[in-house]
């Protein structure tokens, strides 16, 4: 199948009212090597190996583990604390957001990507957290390059892009996300912690796309609030949570581990997962995030989802 019947067959299956798929002007990419890592996970505290193989063209992102296939597809996301988790036929792969977001981000369209953990069988497995941020990530697919990938038949194909119609909105409480049509990307994203002054209320605006994510994204960690540490680990949460993969903030002391690579390095992280879950939208080999104007206040995974449900008509 050539590249102007994949275009054909994505529009004729994707596009509605609200989305229309739409040319990028490039071709669909892909790793042109192996990238292998292994780390401390943050929620179970294992360790677990990752490794990422090039794709073939119109294949897009997925995972491998325990010999099961799991599409990096909002149909196989669920509902998880502090985290995006996906899930198949009773296999789950937890914390995968900051992976995603390096891939969408660094345009690697496809991929393989096999992940297992180490001294145990569990149908679940958690990707490493190394600093807190997708520094690791970004820094090893910018050393292995990108390349044009190609299907099963040896054709490239075109990548295609989700452009927003028409105003779109889902809240949960007091959070919500609002997208409005734009001939680009852009991100307007906001947090508040009346009760947490070192962090507070924050706003920070961004594309999420090329050298802007690598320098003014990427390395930001997540953060968490040393009085919640307690209730999340009773949890059974951030077990291998720790002061070297994440920033944590006292409400009455400030920041435990200073210095912050940013002052709004928090407000920055939550642009770094919105990133890495919108990446669910993604047909095989295409775009995920959309081509829209994104204003999100006081989100998380779970609203981040809610958003990509309803972009894909699940909700």
């Amino acid at each position: 199948m050539g590249s102007n019947s994949l275009s054909a067959a994505f529009n004729s299956l994707k596009s509605s009212n609200l989305i229309s798929w739409k040319s990028t002007g490039t071709l669909q990419q892909t790793l042109a090597g192996c990238i292998e890592l292994m780390g401390k996970t943050l929620h179970s505290g294992k360790v677990s190996m990752v490794k990422i193989w090039p794709g073939f063209a119109g294949e897009g992102r997925y995972f491998e583990f325990q010999s099961k296939l799991i599409p990096a597809c909002i149909d196989f996301a669920q509902e998880s604390p502090l985290c995006t988790t996906l899930c198949k036929d009773g296999y789950k792969i937890r914390t995968v957001e900051h992976l995603l977001s390096a891939l969408e981000a660094r345009g690697i369209d496809n991929c393989r990507i096999q992940i297992q953990s180490f001294g145990s069988e569990d149908p679940e497995v958690e990707v490493p957290i190394f600093d807190g941020s997708a520094s690791a990530w970004v820094e090893a697919i910018d050393k292995v390059g990108r390349k044009e990938a190609l299907d099963r038949c040896g054709n490239n194909a075109e990548k295609l892009a989700p452009y927003l119609n028409e105003p779109l909105h889902v809240s949960r409480n007091d959070s919500f996300m609002v997208a409005f049509p734009s001939p680009k990307v852009r991100i307007s994203y906001g947090i508040d912690f009346p009760k947490v002054p070192a962090i507070g209320c924050q706003w920070f605006s961004s594309t999420a796309f090329g050298d802007f994510y690598k320098k003014h994204i990427a390395s930001s960690r997540t953060f968490c609030i040393y009085e919640e540490v307690e209730q999340m680990r009773n949890a059974g949460l951030i077990k291998g949570g720790s002061l070297d993969n994440a920033i944590v903030c006292s409400a009455s002391k400030g920041w435990l581990n200073p210095p912050l690579r940013f002052h709004d390095e928090p407000c920055r992280h939550k642009v770094l997962d919105l990133i890495g879950d919108l990446s669910l939208f993604a047909s095989p080999g295409s775009q995920g995030f959309p081509v829209a104007h994104i204003v999100a206040f006081k989100g998380g995974h779970s609203l981040h989802a809610d958003f990509v449900r309803r972009l894909s008509g699940i909700i």
